[in-house]
């Protein structure tokens, strides 16, 4: 990953198809995103967005690629100029996606910022276990349904790898079709165990049916400081949805610095802190990145990824 800028060749000679790099931005920016509207990843770019385009004094725009795990939004990425003006939300999904393709780090991508960093939550039913101990000594003769919204992503494999981790029975991993259906089934006690994320539930965590018993990070969750971490109980495994922003590499150096230093700006603002902490569950503080963290973590997520479904059989060394 290239979190350094390119050569400063590429920038004298690299006229974009918008006009030269040092003029960037003049006209509408594309903000690809591989979910359909309504969704986390959605949401978070147009956050994103409506605290950026004032200080970016162009117009941005959502493009929705949905489809192929991550790769029409990829594709989508491939074909447009490295020029900028498109800036892709890059996710756990698209880690996946590399991860599958034999790819070690994200490949061909500059990165830009951090918008969202969600840790996996291991939630039960409220009482079923008194702490994060019970919970996991609980599993160690007997293996608990796991309820996940993905397979052969990272619901499941954060479960089976939480449970190598954790020297226990290997979860049976249940799959629903969304977050609705998954907490409506650890409610009614179908499943013992539900992967999500910890916004995802706060409505059901307020009203004291779901509780959550492990956060899988080194980092307490501002919203729930007294939940255990695998980083506190001693295990290797931490997993997070991430969000967040890249563009093609080869994309001129003045471009990509304009682009990070305006977006950093934006998502600290109150507004977009606003809709990390009510509408996420995150802290500001530890969710927003810059370039190098950011950069690092992409890296870091399909290689750790890589590793993860080879040791599961999804795919082969």
């Amino acid at each position: 990953m290239k979190v350094s800028v390119l050569a400063a060749g590429m920038v004298a000679l690299g006229l974009a198809a918008h006009g030269q790099a040092s003029e960037f931005p003049n006209d509408t920016i594309e903000v690809v995103t591989h979910s359909g509207a309504g969704g986390g990843t959605d949401l978070t770019a147009r956050a994103m967005m409506r605290s950026v385009e004032p200080l970016m004094e162009t117009d941005m725009v959502i493009v929705n690629k949905p489809g192929g795990a991550g790769d029409a939004s990829l594709k989508y990425l491939g074909q447009r100029p490295a020029d900028g003006y498109t800036v892709l939300t890059w996710t756990t999904g698209h880690a996946v996606r590399q991860a599958k393709n034999g790819e070690t780090e994200a490949t061909g991508l500059i990165p830009i910022a951090r918008a969202t960093n969600d840790p996996q939550v291991l939630m039960t039913k409220c009482g079923a276990y008194e702490d994060a101990k019970s919970f996991i000594d609980a599993q160690k003769d007997k293996a608990l349904r796991y309820g996940v919204t993905h397979v052969a992503n990272i619901d499941d494999v954060s479960a089976f790898m939480f449970g190598r981790a954790a020297d226990i029975a290997q979860p049976n991993i249940v799959s629903f079709k969304g977050g609705g259906e998954l907490q409506t089934n650890l409610v009614g006690g179908n499943i013992d165990v539900a992967v999500m994320n910890y916004g995802e539930a706060s409505s059901q965590i307020e009203a004291g049916t779901i509780c959550p018993m492990v956060v899988m990070s080194d980092e307490p969750l501002a919203e729930a400081p007294d939940v255990a971490t695998t980083e506190q109980l001693g295990i290797d495994a931490n997993y997070s949805t991430v969000r967040g922003f890249a563009v093609r590499e080869g994309t001129p150096d003045a471009v990509v610095e304009k682009l990070r230093t305006v977006m950093m700006e934006g998502m600290q603002d109150e507004e977009f802190g606003k809709f990390l902490t009510s509408t996420m569950g995150l802290d500001p503080k530890t969710s927003v990145a810059g370039a190098e963290v950011w950069g690092e973590q992409m890296d870091s997520s399909v290689a750790r990824m890589n590793q993860a479904l080879i040791e599961l059989g999804y795919i082969k060394p």
